[in-house]
């Protein structure tokens, strides 16, 4: 959704290059009841309700040092400004990656990341941003400077600061600086892609798919326009990471699975075709899979247990044929680029339909982005639950005059 934030001069934008400096700009922000918006990269500003009042942007690329990084540990330690490309570049020159697939790596920054808590496909195999915080530093809403964590892996003290400044959308603490372990790069890939007839070969070859004896690390199903295949149902597309032999033995499972299910079309493709759909994988959530997409009037996020991941898809069907989407089908991510949608059906549609389908099953809906007018904070997160009333009480404390992010997130 368009971020609503009323421009300021450029002369009362702060964009400090040191901690201190995060620091002294949030202490006199609550000395004068200013409101900050803590931006990073600057591409997830329309994710979340916008500020509910005018805010000073407090730019923090310029927090982008390395500050330690010894590669036998496994652990690296960065200022929170840092490129997601940038940080990845320095993780491969020692053979190491981050595991975390981002939309627009080049702009993204890392803590803008750790405040969203957005992951990509591989979250089946390698798990989420969250897994791999072992230590943060921050600043609350009084300029405060605190910290959680460490660069032991195995550190527990201050572990829920780490958890807790995960997907915050900077609604608590402006994060400065983070510990995070790593891992190898792999020897081998390889992508498997399958075409699907309808509904129910998806549902068998998903199933198919849970049972096998290791895990692949992504298992999207992508269907609408743009994603390159006229099978009704869409494609699955299955990623293999590992040596050589683990990659190759587990391929052929894969491909026996879904051929058993009755998909056509499976095979292993070429190098070049699977960079080119990975990375179509990679950006949907932000621009879709081809330009095409960019005029979505509405991206809806849902999360629901994996073994539900089909009937919502059909729900979204049912109300728009030709919307795009993308599926973590293992992780039981589900994210919906509508070709059509209208702000009348945001009250009928959205909050009458989809999301108490996705809450009877234990899920949740959230909207990513919308260029629709009237969306309140209620449509975007839903209704005020316990936890909306938990997570209020820690704003409080983090936050007392409410001058992070104001009406972000926590209402």
């Amino acid at each position: 959704m368009p971020t609503v934030v009323e421009s300021k001069p450029s002369n009362e934008m702060s964009a400090p290059t040191e901690a201190a400096g995060v620091a002294d700009f949030v202490r006199s922000a609550f000395d004068t009841g200013n409101a900050v918006l803590p931006v990073g990269g600057g591409t997830a500003l329309d994710y979340g309700n916008a500020p509910n009042r005018a805010a000073t942007r407090l730019e923090l690329s310029g927090l982008a040092k390395v500050i330690d990084y010894t590669p036998r540990d496994m652990t690296i330690l960065v200022e929170a400004g840092i490129r997601i490309a940038d940080l990845a570049a320095t993780l491969a020159a020692e053979g190491q990656q981050l595991p975390i697939d981002l939309p627009r790596a080049s702009e993204a920054t890392l803590g803008g990341v750790i405040a969203t808590n957005w992951c990509g496909s591989r979250r089946y195999g390698h798990g989420t941003i969250r897994d791999y915080v072992i230590g943060i530093h921050a600043v609350d809403g009084r300029g405060v400077a605190f910290k959680g964590g460490g660069r032991v892996v195995k550190n527990v003290a201050g572990y829920d600061f780490c958890k807790l400044l995960t997907g915050s959308l900077g609604t608590l603490g402006v994060i400065t600086q983070v510990a995070l372990k790593v891992k190898p790069r792999v020897e081998s890939n390889a992508a498997i892609v399958a075409e699907c007839g309808d509904l129910a070969i998806v549902e068998e070859a998903l199933r198919r798919l849970s049972m096998l004896e290791a895990p692949p690390v992504a298992i999207d199903w992508v269907l609408g326009k743009g994603w390159g295949s006229d099978a009704r149902a869409g494609q699955i597309v299955v990623r293999i990471e590992g040596t050589e032999i683990e990659v190759n033995w587990l391929a052929e499972r894969a491909r026996g699975e879904l051929a058993a299910a009755g998909a056509s079309w499976v095979q292993n493709i070429g190098s070049s075709e699977s960079e080119q759909l990975w990375s179509r994988q990679i950006e949907f959530s932000d621009r879709g899979a081809t330009d095409a997409d960019d005029g979505s009037p509405l991206v809806l996020q849902i999360a629901v247990p994996p073994s539900s991941v089909v009937a919502i898809v059909g729900k979204l069907l049912d109300v728009d044929s030709n919307c795009s989407v993308q599926t973590h089908a293992a992780s039981g991510v589900i994210v919906a680029r509508f070709s059509k949608f209208t702000h009348g059906e945001l009250t009928a549609v959205l909050a009458g339909k989809l999301r108490p389908a996705a809450t009877r099953v234990g899920g949740h809906a959230t909207i990513v982005r919308s260029s629709l007018e009237g969306v309140t904070s209620h449509l975007v997160w839903g209704g005020r639950t316990d936890a909306v009333v938990l997570l209020e009480r820690i704003k409080r404390k983090f936050d007392p005059k409410n001058i992070l992010n104001p009406g972000r997130f926590i209402y």
